[in-house]
C-alpha cells in the first residue's frame, strides 16, 4: 500500500566522517582544470567575432539558382564585388554648386584611407571606377562604389574592411557634403553589412554582461545567498570558454559557418542552459542536506540523483539541435553544431565544476540560509501534512499548487488545454514569407534610411539588378521576355565597358560581353531588390527564363533573397518533423513508457502553437511589422520544443522515481511539489537570459527573444505546473503502459 503523500518519510542520514582526502584532490583538480579551460576558452569566446560571416550569399545551399548564378557571373568579371551606393539628395532639386560637390566627393574616394588603418586606401580596395549617376527627377545623385569583395573577407591589421570603408565614406561625406546642406546616405549592401556588423559589435560585449547580470539577479533572490549565485555564473561562464574553445578553431578553419545571430544565440543558449542545470543540481543537493551531516554524501546522492534528468535533457536538446544538419541554409546548418557543443560545454560544467566548488564551500557555501539535517521536505505540505514530530506542517506554495491539482484533476487540465488553444487559433495571422531589409533593426540605421532615399529618386532595384545569364543565341529572345514581366524597369545586357554589375550603367551602344557562349542580362527592378515583391518579380522572371532556355540562370540579391525564403520553408518542413521524432524516442527511452512521450510531445506542441498565435497577435496587429523570415518560427521551434522537453524531463524522471514508491496518482503530486520550484526558477532564469537577445538592435534576435521567453514561462507556469501534472494525475498507473509501473496494483 503506497504511503500518503503527505506523511512525513524519513531517510537514511549519512553519517558525518572525516572528508575523504582523495576526493578532495579530486574537487581541487576539477577546478584548477576548469580554471585552464576558461584562461584558454575565454580569449576564444572573445574572439568569435572576428571569424564571423553575416553575407546571406553565404549561407546559401549550393544547389540554389542564385548560387549556381552568382558563380557563373563571377567570370564575366575579373573579381567578384561588394558594392557601396552612396545616395544624394536634396528634396528642392540638385544645383550646380551640388553636383560640384558631388564630384570633389567622387574624386577623392580613392585617397581615403581605412579608420584604424591609415596605410590601406579605398584605391587599394576598389574594383573599378566611381561614378555620379544622376536620378531622372534630377534631385539625387547615385555613386556607387564597388569594392574588391575577396580583399575585404579577411581583417586588416585587426580592421573589418566592410565596416571601416563605410565609415571612412561617411565621415567624407560629412566633410564634403553634408557641409553643403545636402542630405548623403552610405546605403546598399556594403552599407547594409556595415551596420549589421556594427549592431553584431555588443555580442562580445553588451549581450553576455546583460544575461549574466539578468541571471545574478534572480539567482539572488532564488538562493538569498551573496556567495552561491555566483558559483553558477562561472560554472556558465566556463560552460561557454569550453564551448568557444572548439567552435572558434572549427569556424576560422571554414567547418563552420559562424554568423552574428548564432553566436548570439550561443551566449544566451550556454547561460540558460548552465544555469538551468546549475538550479537542478543544487536544488537536489540542498533537498539531500536535510538528511544527511556530511555533505560529501549528500552531493553523492544529489549527483546521482540529477546526472540521468541532466544528461537526458541535455542530450535532447543536443539532438535536436543536430537536426539542423539537415537544413539547406548553412546558417541554420552551422547552429545545429554550434548550438550542440554549447550544451555540451554547459553541461560538463555543471556535472563536474559546480559539484565540485559545493564540495570544498561545503554548507558555507548557501550562507546564510545554510540547510540543516532537520529531514525537512517539500513534498510535507502535500495531503495530511505533518512534521516529523507530528506537529502540522504550512504547505508551501508548491505544495498548494499540488493539492490543488490533486482535487481537480480534470478541471485543470481541461481549462489549460482550452487556454492554449485559444492562443493557437490566431497562429494564421503569422505571416512567414520573408520580411524586407528595412525591417531588420529595431532601430533606424543609415543603410535602411538610404535605401528608402534610393527608392524615392531611382527604381527601387538600381544598384542591385536580378542577373540573369543565358545562351548567347536566345538572349535578344530572353531580354524581351522579361521586360514583359510586371515589375521590371528595364532589361540591359553587360557589356566590356559596363564595369561592375552593381555598378555603373551598362553601355547599350556597345555589343553584349560573351563569356563560355553566355550573356549576361541585368534587370533593374521596380521594388527595392531587398524586397518580398522583387522576390515576386524574381519568380515572375524565372517563369518565363526557363521556358526559353533550360539552361539560364536567374540571380542577383532579389533571387537570394527569394532562395532563402524557400530553403527557409523547407528547413522548417524538414527539420519540425525530426525534432518531434528525436524528442519523442529519447522520451520513450527515458520513461520507459508509450502514453507518456505522446503526452508530453502533444503537450510541447500545444505550447509553442499557443506561443506563436500570441506572437502573430503582438507583432502582426499591435507592433505592426510587415512580415516575418522563415527561420523566426523554426527557431522559436527549435527551442521551445527541445528546450521546453527540459521541464519534462525534470518533472517526470522525478515523478517515476516517486511512483515506484507510492503510485503515480500520488507520485506526481510529490514529483510537482520537489521539483515546481526548481522548475519554476529554471524557466525564470531561460526566459531572462533569451530575453537579454533584445539589447541587440536587430528584430530577427527579438522576435526569436519574445517566442522563446514568452514561450518557456508558459510551459513552466501552465504545461509542467497544471496540464501536464493533472492529465497524469486523471491517467494514473496507465500513464506508464506498457512498463511493468503500469501494471501496479
Amino acid at each position: 500500500m503506497s504511503a500518503q503523500p503527505g506523511r512525513h518519510r524519513p531517510r537514511r542520514s549519512g553519517t558525518a566522517g572525516p572528508r575523504p582526502g582523495r576526493w578532495l584532490l579530486a574537487a581541487l583538480a576539477v577546478v584548477v582544470a576548469w580554471l585552464a579551460v576558461g584562461g584558454i576558452g575565454g580569449p576564444k569566446v572573445g574572439g568569435l567575432s572576428s571569424v564571423q560571416r553575416n553575407d546571406q550569399a553565404a549561407f546559401l545551399p549550393a544547389s540554389a539558382e542564385s548560387t549556381k548564378a552568382r558563380e557563373v557571373a563571377e567570370r564575366f568579371q575579373e573579381q567578384s564585388t561588394l558594392p557601396f551606393f552612396v545616395v544624394v539628395e536634396r528634396e528642392a532639386g540638385l544645383t550646380a554648386d551640388d553636383r560640384a560637390a558631388a564630384r570633389r566627393y567622387v574624386d577623392s574616394i580613392p585617397s581615403l584611407t581605412l579608420p584604424g588603418a591609415p596605410q590601406v586606401t579605398l584605391r587599394s580596395l576598389l574594383a573599378g571606377p566611381t561614378v555620379a549617376i544622376p536620378s531622372p527627377d534630377g534631385k539625387a545623385l547615385l555613386v556607387p562604389v564597388t569594392v574588391d569583395s575577396s580583399k575585404t573577407d579577411t581583417e586588416i591589421d585587426g580592421v573589418k574592411p566592410v565596416g571601416a570603408i563605410a565609415e571612412a565614406l561617411r565621415t567624407q561625406r560629412d566633410t564634403v557634403l553634408s557641409s553643403s546642406g545636402l542630405q548623403a546616405y552610405v546605403a546598399g549592401p556594403g552599407g547594409f553589412t556595415a551596420d549589421l556588423v556594427k549592431a553584431f559589435g555588443g555580442i562580445d560585449g553588451v549581450l553576455l554582461l546583460v544575461a549574466l547580470g539578468v541571471v545574478l539577479v534572480i539567482l539572488l533572490v532564488v538562493y538569498r545567498s551573496p556567495v552561491l549565485p555566483f558559483a553558477v555564473l562561472a560554472t556558465a561562464i566556463f560552460g561557454l570558454a569550453a564551448a568557444g574553445l572548439v567552435i572558434y578553431p572549427l569556424a576560422e578553419g571554414g567547418h563552420l559557418t559562424l554568423s552574428g545571430q548564432s553566436q548570439g544565440i550561443l551566449s544566451i543558449l550556454v547561460v540558460g542552459a548552465a544555469t538551468d542545470y546549475a538550479l537542478l543540481l543544487v536544488a537536489r543537493y540542498k533537498e539531500e542536506l536535510h538528511d544527511h551531516e556530511s555533505h560529501w554524501t549528500a552531493m553523492a546522492r544529489a549527483w546521482r540523483g540529477t546526472v540521468e534528468p541532466i544528461a537526458a535533457s541535455g542530450g535532447t536538446v543536443i539532438l535536436g539541435l543536430l537536426c539542423l544538419l539537415l537544413s539547406d541554409l548553412g546558417n541554420n546548418a552551422s547552429l545545429g553544431p554550434i548550438g550542440a557543443l554549447g550544451i555540451v560545454g554547459a553541461m560538463l560544467a555543471a556535472l563536474t565544476f559546480l559539484p565540485a566548488v559545493l564540495l570544498l564551500a561545503g554548507r558555507r557555501i548557501f550562507w546564510p540560509a545554510i540547510p540543516r539535517v532537520d529531514h525537512v521536505h517539500a513534498e510535507d505540505g502535500i495531503g495530511a501534512p505533518t512534521t516529523p514530530s507530528g506537529a502540522a506542517a504550512r504547505p508551501g506554495m508548491w505544495g498548494r499548487v499540488a493539492g490543488l491539482v490533486g482535487r481537480h484533476p480534470r478541471r485543470a487540465w481541461v481549462l489549460s488545454a482550452l487556454g492554449l488553444a485559444v492562443c493557437a487559433a490566431f497562429v494564421p495571422v503569422l505571416r512567414a514569407d520573408g520580411a524586407p531589409q528595412s525591417s531588420y533593426f529595431t532601430t533606424e540605421v543609415e543603410s535602411v534610411t538610404g535605401n528608402k532615399a534610393l527608392a524615392r529618386h531611382f527604381p527601387g532595384g538600381s544598384g542591385s539588378p536580378v542577373q540573369v545569364i543565358v545562351p548567347a543565341a536566345s538572349a535578344a529572345q530572353v531580354a524581351a521576355a522579361v521586360r514583359g514581366v510586371d515589375g521590371v524597369a528595364s532589361v540591359v545586357p553587360l557589356t566590356d565597358q559596363a564595369g561592375s554589375t552593381g555598378g555603373g550603367r551598362p553601355d547599350q551602344g556597345q555589343p553584349p560581353k560573351v563569356v563560355d557562349g553566355r550573356v549576361l542580362l541585368q534587370a533593374t527592378t521596380t521594388p527595392a531588390a531587398d524586397t518580398p515583391a522583387a522576390q515576386g518579380v524574381v519568380r515572375g522572371i524565372r517563369a518565363v527564363v526557363h521556358p526559353i532556355s533550360s539552361d539560364a540562370l536567374v540571380g542577383g540579391i532579389a533571387a537570394q533573397g527569394l532562395d532563402s525564403r524557400d530553403a527557409g520553408v523547407h528547413d522548417l518542413r524538414t527539420v519540425g518533423p525530426a525534432i518531434l521524432l528525436v524528442v519523442f524516442v529519447v522520451l520513450v527511452i527515458l520513461l520507459r513508457s508509450a502514453v507518456a512521450p505522446v503526452l508530453l510531445t502533444l503537450a510541447n506542441v500545444l505550447s509553442f502553437a499557443a506561443t506563436m498565435g500570441v506572437f502573430a497577435v503582438l507583432f502582426t496587429w499591435v507592433l505592426d511589422y510587415p512580415g516575418f523570415d522563415p527561420t523566426v518560427p523554426l527557431y522559436g521551434f527549435v527551442f521551445l520544443v527541445a528546450l521546453g522537453i527540459d521541464y519534462s524531463i525534470f518533472l517526470m524522471t522525478r515523478v517515476r522515481e516517486e511512483s515506484r514508491r507510492r503510485g503515480t496518482r500520488e507520485g506526481v503530486l510529490v514529483g510537482l511539489a520537489v521539483t515546481g520550484g526548481v522548475i519554476t526558477s529554471a524557466g525564470i532564469v531561460l526566459a531572462a537570459t533569451f530575453s537579454a537577445l533584445g539589447v541587440l538592435p536587430l528584430s530577427f534576435l527579438v522576435q526569436i527573444a519574445f517566442i522563446v521567453a514568452f514561450g518557456v514561462l508558459l510551459d513552466t507556469f501552465v504545461v509542467r505546473s497544471l496540464l501536464v501534472p493533472a492529465l497524469v494525475r486523471e491517467l494514473g498507473d496507465r500513464t506508464w503502459w506498457p512498463s511493468a509501473l503500469s501494471r501496479r496494483g
